[in-house]
């Protein structure tokens, strides 16, 4: 099965003859994922790599049937790039972008929730469920398909620990990347709770990090969850009070601390590795020692 995305999904590229745009096309082509059109204001009647470029969503929805979208488009055109693939009826949207206006990405999220959009990012890698689609920037070659669902703030490591399961001979059902910004458009416990209805999910692999109180919320979801639960936390030696790396990786007046987060985790059942290649042990653990 899988969540969000899967072998059906029919996607396009907003921003396509751009270099970042050109360059990701071709990757997902690669590994399979159905790229039915791109979309750049102007320069419609193109190809790039045999995908035909529309100067409108519309159209590729109209020609194509395209239900996803991923935005590869500068910051300040996001917003009026979102709200044309929401419009334009588009059911999942990818928003790679990083540095969009908080207001923007704001307004995109609400405009999603009224039309029953999924959106992930912005200042996200993306998606993929291995062997049947992927939207975004993470490497091909680190996904197997298995049963462990993977969701994360963080690309890197979402990348080193999505490796790790996939060496150990685990494989996973989907990865999400949610974003690393204050506001995105997946909530851990939304993904948490898509994961808990696929049957193709056997565990569940959550990568978070310091800052914000998202970790925590979902610990209280984790606490009813059928499926067990492996956590990764980055941030343990980041002083307070400085950003480390993504806009919503800081600790404010004492708010989303490393001890907390996995103080909650813990105690509501998940086990918490101290390293990312622990994470398959603990799996193992999780699972009685099948993969």
């Amino acid at each position: 099965m899988a969540i969000i995305v899967d072998e059906k999904t029919k996607l396009v590229v907003q921003g396509i003859t751009g270099n970042q745009g050109n360059f990701h096309t071709r990757q997902m082509l690669d590994y399979g994922t159905r790229v039915v059109a791109g979309v750049t204001p102007g320069r419609g009647g193109a190809e790039v790599h045999g995908v035909p470029v529309y100067d409108t969503v519309q159209e590729a929805v109209d020609k194509h049937g395209a239900n996803a979208s991923v935005i590869f488009v500068p910051a300040p055109g996001v917003r009026d790039a979102a709200f044309e693939a929401i419009g334009s009826g588009i059911k999942t949207l990818v928003i790679v972008t990083e540095h969009v206006p908080v207001q923007d990405a704001m307004a995109i999220v609400a405009y999603a929730g009224e039309r029953g959009v999924t959106v992930i990012g912005p200042n996200t890698y993306g998606i993929c469920s291995p062997g049947k689609c992927k939207i975004g920037i993470p490497p091909n070659v680190i996904f197997k398909p298995g049963h462990v669902g993977v969701v994360a703030r963080s690309g890197t490591l979402s990348y080193e620990i999505t490796a790790a399961i996939s060496n150990a001979g685990f494989g996973e059902s989907t990865v999400v990347g949610m974003g690393g910004d204050r506001v995105v458009g997946l909530t851990f416990i939304d993904v948490l709770k898509m994961f808990e209805r696929d049957a193709e999910t056997e565990a569940v692999t959550l990568v978070g990090e310091i800052g914000g109180t998202a970790e925590e919320e979902a610990a209280e979801f984790i606490k009813g969850m059928q499926k067990p639960v492996v956590a990764f936390l980055a941030g343990r030696a980041a002083p307070p009070g400085k950003r480390m790396g993504h806009a919503g990786a800081i600790i404010e007046r004492g708010r989303g601390t490393f001890e907390s987060k996995v103080q909650a985790l813990e105690a509501a059942g998940a086990l918490v590795a101290k390293l990312p290649w622990e994470v398959p042990d603990l799996l193992r653990k999780a699972l009685g020692g099948k993969r």
